[in-house]
């Protein structure tokens, strides 16, 4: 019970309510200014048409503002969701949309019911550029068709798409269009070098719809919308229908929480309205997406345009996003009859430099100039995400991520013969003081068995554990494996500064098992040094003498070296 309170909505959420309320109302409207191009685009441009995109805005607005875990978190469709979205309409339908929807909402809820909120952090940096670029393309790509006149190619890939598209476009038909296209880019361009304050995507849209109305241009319209919200209608699938669609439904559920985690994640780090709540969050989103679902809208995630456009402007709680999905209900009810006659062309237009707003120079810079396997990452995930898949290209990225981190681990970690510290006693050449360090698991342990196993010519071995910071079921499997070469060999093993966290491991693993005697676990150098040197020394009388010193045999039963042990000085546990 105490999880679910505190994964739905309460006063606290609007505790800053009193002495914000004014900034929030005036962030609201302006967020919602912003957002209503841009639903109205991306219901365009996903298929779904520009109504679903501004119910979208709405439904799914007010939803995940009250039900979020963020308190500036602004909700809607998303240039990323489009991205996913447009093949699966183009290939089942938009009958299809609705059911779709749901399913993904149902399945970011129960992410957050599951408290999964924290996995997003585990996406390598370059992943997330690399994946945003390719969405950044995509979302450019599936502009073309619109801007030219033309209609999209028979593909689903964006790229396909565009350049059948620029197949089959006349020079008569692009002009008109292309001409809105550059007029709105310009606009935009333009508008925040006047005064940062200026919608300049709004004052666009508005410019090119009243240029094409007045020399009548021969461009395509948004056409009719809605004068009210629709009914709310629960779909009702058969179960042909939701195997085919659930592999859609989990990629977009998978997309809406990354973006919806990252965005609330950015919210947080750059405003002070307190910290978001990563399973509450999957929550609101999966509620928003289901209630979108309802009313014919799409699925819904976190925009971190708008919730910096929030931000910037003095939103602190979730009154401002609630305004702006007000202020777009009133659009539906009001000015469906003007925002009818907005050309197509003047919201790809919108899209366009969106898209390139999108993509930042200074995070490309830094993730291309880091390292070489970051970018490596960078550019395979970016690639991947254009020509596939959005969540195979997240997927690779992190495979390809997680192969570069094990090699730097593997890198790190090694095996380094040491000289003993001190004066130099007679037959030290006959011990070997070996250091393990870093981390030894499965990927560097046949490395360290190797070279330690290798030693030629030493009567003790002296593994020093104490600098190995990572060490997992294979790599204490390993140094059981070396002990009991050596032991096999007549190599005395001693063993010095297993780590307390290790030592569960090394002793259910069998390490300390497969040492000759029980006292040849050292908590010092020094004293393990003392004792190997008198090893050596009777190992050196024993040849003098002709005899063969003690070793334990091969079935790891101990030979009676107790006796001898017992004249030694008394050792470490």
């Amino acid at each position: 019970m105490a999880t679910a309170r505190a994964l739905l909505p309460g006063r606290q959420d609007y505790a800053q309510l009193p002495g914000s309320w004014k900034d929030d109302l005036v962030a609201g409207v302006t967020v919602g200014i912003v957002a209503l191009p841009l639903a109205l685009a991306f219901g365009v441009s996903s298929g779904a048409g520009a109504a679903s995109g501004l119910i979208t805005a709405v439904v799914a607005g007010i939803v995940a503002a009250v039900f979020g875990g963020s308190n500036v978190q602004v909700s809607g469709p998303t240039g990323a969701m489009v991205v996913v979205l447009g093949p699966v309409i183009a290939t089942h339908g938009l009958g299809a949309l609705a059911t779709v929807c749901v399913m993904a909402g149902v399945i970011v809820l129960a992410a957050g019911l599951l408290k999964l909120g924290r996995i997003v952090t585990l996406l390598p940096w370059p992943v997330i550029e690399g994946f945003t670029v390719g969405i950044a393309v995509i979302i450019f790509l599936q502009q073309i068709p619109a801007a030219f006149g033309s209609h999209s190619g028979p593909g689903t890939n964006a790229a396909v798409s565009a350049f059948q598209a620029l197949a089959t476009v006349s020079l008569a038909s692009a002009l008109a269009p292309a001409a809105l296209v550059a007029l709105v880019v310009v606009i935009m361009i333009a508008a925040p070098r006047i005064h940062p304050r200026i919608p300049g995507s709004l004052v666009a849209i508005i410019v090119a719809s009243v240029v094409a109305q007045i020399l009548d241009l021969p461009v395509a319209r948004i056409g009719a919308l809605p004068q009210s919200l629709p009914s709310p209608v629960i779909p009702f699938p058969d179960w042909t229908t939701l195997t085919t669609l659930a592999g859609p439904a989990a990629t977009i559920a998978a997309l809406a929480a990354i973006e919806s985690l990252l965005s609330a994640r950015v919210a947080a780090s750059i405003s002070d309205t307190g910290p978001y709540d990563a399973d509450r969050e999957l929550l609101g989103q999966g509620l928003a997406s289901i209630a979108s679902g309802f009313f014919g809208g799409m699925p819904a995630t976190g925009a971190i345009a708008r919730t910096a456009v929030n931000i910037r402007s003095g939103g602190r709680t979730r009154l401002a996003a609630i305004t702006h999905a007000i202020l777009l209900l009133a659009v539906v009810y009001l000015a469906t009859g003007p925002v009818s006659r907005i050309p197509l062309a003047a919201l790809a237009g919108v899209l366009m430099v969106t898209a390139t707003r999108m993509v930042s120079p200074t995070a490309l810079r830094g993730v291309i100039g880091s390292t070489r396997a970051d970018t490596v990452v960078f550019f395979v995930t970016a690639i991947i995400t254009v020509s596939f898949d959005l969540i195979e290209a997240v997927e690779i990225g992190i495979a390809v991520a997680s192969f570069f981190a094990l090699r730097a681990l593997v890198r790190s970690s090694g095996v380094h013969r040491e000289e003993i510290p001190g004066p130099v006693h007679d037959g030290d050449e006959h011990i070997a003081v070996f250091r393990l360090d870093g981390a030894l698991f499965f990927a560097a342990a046949e490395r360290v068995l190797e070279r330690v196993s290798a030693i030629e010519n030493v009567d003790v071995v002296i593994i020093r554990m104490s600098q190995l910071q990572i060490l997992d079921a294979t790599g204490a499997r390993v140094i059981t494996d070396i002990v009991q070469a050596l032991e096999r060999r007549g190599i005395t093993v001693l063993i010095k500064g297993v780590q307390d966290r290790h030592l569960r491991l090394v002793t259910r693993v069998g390490v300390l098992e497969s040492l000759r005697h029980h006292k040849h676990l050292f908590t010092e150098l020094p004293s393990a040094v003392e004792h190997a040197r008198s090893h050596v020394s009777r190992a050196q009388a024993a040849r003098t003498a002709g005899q063969k010193p003690p070793v334990q045999d091969t079935q790891g039963t101990k030979q009676p070296t107790q006796a001898s042990d017992k004249s030694l000085p008394p050792e470490q546990p």
